[in-house]
């Protein structure tokens, strides 16, 4: 069973791959003789493209790193994932910083990587160059981001940023949130999800929307704007009028999202806790509808992880302040870990809400890479595209164990969480990086292929309308 694009039926094929990774010639028929790799009754896709992922390297590899980022990205069927500019030291706001973090990368990529640029405050001069340097766009924060090194900026220093991306017409993401004068009740109890979920109502997402709006007016068609983590459904409204306007908008969320509900959040899980916030069952079932009418354009896991210490969580052995309560929502780190389990999270909600094989693709291969400028190279199977794939088991029941979960720190809210599909195989420009049915031996270690096969992806931006 193959599936070449969103576009396509479920079929039988052969593909052949050159020596250089490139799918060669497509046949519509099975022809398993002699192959590298057979599917067999299993589904053949394209590789998923996840385009919002801190790896956090270099400077905060105790979160995160390329090498361990990269495994549980393959494990999942990820072939390719873009990287945030922020919790790395330095930031990514310089060329200088967006060549330390290529070089750091190194030998350490089992799936294929490419990088966000970021804009703070003084940057603007800055971001042509990261451009040049291979930069895939741009992400800024209307609000604290959280850590010192990368700062919000104001409409102002917005402005001038994008007056130099217009030159360019260089991609801007926003962190779509800004402060409305909601504060935390000192009253509640900090282990209370609800007492974090109330100090960021949806207003802070609209209210910065609608900057986002009117920005991507001011600067169209010449600098595409795009909401990362779109969590409010408040501003779902704004959203579908800028899009009728022809206005360059595109907007994403992610798995966690789509997958939990504000009222399933355990008291003290601060593994669940993530800006913008999980919101109520009713919130996400609007979502669901935004996702599958074309209102949101993709998905993504936004995988942000930290160590336990951070998450004020007691697990794997952290060790907590004297002063902390353990599972403060209100203090606790703010990100969700999930690279690589999005597939069989997105398919098990998915399914009973009419989504297709076809959306998957759209929503996790195609889209994602012409939002990150790879419309030449990933996110479908095609003659002259790179040969990823992901081999899974639709039908086969998965649990999210543990052993499962090959990113550094394991706290996550989906462990041991009841899945369909099943990720057997994960084939990066025509060479197997992990395969489930594989033993240690010379060529494999725990699954996955014992030598790196990753790119780093600096190649020329392809047009995103």
């Amino acid at each position: 069973r193959v599936l070449l694009d969103s576009t396509s039926q479920v079929a039988p094929a052969t593909i052949y791959v050159d020596a250089a990774g490139k799918i060669a010639r497509i046949e519509p028929e099975y022809s398993p003789e002699g192959a590298s790799l057979d599917a067999g009754d299993r589904l053949l896709m394209p590789g998923v493209v996840d385009g919002h992922v801190h790896i956090n390297q270099p400077g905060r590899t105790q979160w995160e790193g390329v090498v361990t980022a990269s495994h549980a990205a393959a494990a999942g069927g990820v072939t390719t994932i873009v990287d945030m500019p922020l919790n790395c030291i330095p930031s990514t706001v310089t060329a200088d910083a967006y060549q330390q973090k290529r070089d750091s990368f190194r030998d350490g990529m089992w799936v294929d990587v490419g990088t966000w640029g970021g804009v703070v405050p003084g940057n603007a001069l800055d971001l042509a160059p990261m451009l040049d340097a291979g930069a895939r766009g741009f992400k800024c924060f209307l609000c604290d981001s959280g850590v010192a090194e990368f700062p919000p900026v104001d409409e102002q220093q917005l402005r001038e940023a994008m007056t130099e991306l217009k030159k360019k017409n260089g991609l801007i993401m926003f962190h779509a949130e800004m402060e409305t004068g909601a504060t935390v009740d000192t009253a509640s109890d900090p282990t209370a999800y609800t007492t974090f979920l109330d100090s960021r109502p949806p207003n802070m997402e609209v209210k910065a929307i609608d900057l986002v709006i009117k920005m991507c007016r001011e600067f169209a068609p010449h600098v595409p704007c795009h909401i990362v983590h779109l969590s409010a459904a408040d501003a779902l409204p704004a959203i579908r009028a800028a899009k009728a306007e022809g206005l360059p908008l595109t907007v994403e969320t992610c798995f966690h999202y789509l997958t939990i509900s504000a009222e399933e959040v355990p008291q003290r899980s601060t593994e669940y806790k993530c800006c913008p916030p999980i919101r109520g069952q009713a919130n996400r079932d609007q979502l669901w509808q935004a996702v599958l009418d074309g209102t949101i354009d993709f998905v993504v896991s936004d995988h942000s992880p930290c160590t336990p210490d951070l998450k004020l969580h007691g697990c794997c052995g952290a060790s907590l302040p004297a002063s902390a309560v353990e599972g403060d929502f209100v203090k606790a780190w703010g990100g969700i870990a999930s690279v690589g389990i999005g597939l069989p999270l997105l398919w098990t909600e998915g399914r009973h809400r009419g989504l297709s094989f076809q959306d998957i693709v759209r929503l996790i291969c195609e889209r994602t890479a012409i939002h990150a400028g790879l419309r030449d190279r990933k996110g479908r199977i095609a003659v002259g595209l790179d040969a990823d794939f992901v081999v899974w088991a639709p039908e086969e029941s998965n649990t999210i164990t543990a052993d499962k979960l090959h990113f550094r720190n394991k706290l996550t809210p989906y462990q041991e969480r009841e899945c369909v599909g099943l990720v057997h195989q994960t084939v990066v420009r025509g060479t197997t990086v992990f395969d489930v049915s594989k033993q240690d031996s010379a060529d494999w270690d725990n699954k996955f292929s014992k030598q790196p096969h990753g790119q780093w992806l600096d190649s020329p931006i392809t047009p995103r309308y």
